[in-house]
């Protein structure tokens, strides 16, 4: 394997790594609250949440890249703050991933505590637990495969996602060149064994993860309240 393979390897790993993490912290208090509440607000957040799964990765990459360059919203504050751009750098990668992933965090947490039932919950408050004590040692426990899903589902997404990172990060080496760039960079050159090696790679372990998936579904029963 050539160093600049192993350098995207390197950075996806990372990328994805970062994306997951983040999506997890950000992801669990938004599904703990389109999980529960009445607000008619739900009703545009939860459609928002979902839109990365229908709308073409090349139109939403076009857009953050309009939001996150020298002259958007984000982008110009960014450039004042740090002198840098995060257009085709990898902290704008992160925030593009960050958005492209969401709904593969937050929807398989939002059916694990919608699992979780009121039950559980009303009676930790009536023995004293504050609302963040019960989620903490009720509702995350029995949620813990929504965690498990919403982990590999995000990594796995972010490790094969193409159209966005293309459009925000371009393809730079050691920055913002990821597997599935190097995959169409090869292919572009016609070196198709390097591509072949690249995909191969990408085929298994998204078919382990699929397998992963629905063992722990299949073995594990919902608990409800």
């Amino acid at each position: 394997m050539s160093p600049g393979d192993l350098s995207a390897i390197l950075l996806t790993l990372k990328l994805a790594g970062a994306t997951t993490v983040i999506l997890i912290l950000i992801g669990t208090p938004l599904a703990w609250w389109l999980a529960h509440t009445r607000s008619r607000l739900r009703w545009i957040i939860e459609p928002a949440v979902a839109l990365p799964l229908v709308l073409p990765p090349t139109v939403l990459g076009f857009y953050l890249l309009i939001l996150l360059g020298p002259a958007g919203a984000i982008g110009s504050a960014w450039v004042q703050l740090t002198g840098e751009t995060l257009a085709f750098s990898f902290s704008g990668l992160l925030i593009a991933s960050v958005i492209y992933s969401l709904p593969f965090a937050v929807q398989p947490l939002q059916t694990a505590f919608q699992s979780v039932g009121d039950k559980h919950m009303e009676a930790a408050a009536t023995l004293g637990a504050s609302p963040l004590d019960a989620f903490m040692t009720i509702a995350s426990p029995i949620a813990i495969r929504g965690y498990f899903t919403a982990a590999v589902l995000t990594f796995a997404h972010t490790v094969g996602e193409f159209g966005v990172v293309l459009m925000v990060g371009g393809n730079i080496p050691g920055k913002t060149r990821v597997i599935s760039i190097a995959i169409f960079e090869h292919v572009e050159t016609l070196s198709y064994t390097e591509a072949h090696r690249l995909s191969i790679g990408l085929l298994i372990f998204s078919f382990l993860v699929l397998m992963a998936v629905t063992i722990l579904h299949r073995r594990a029963p919902v608990r409800a309240g």
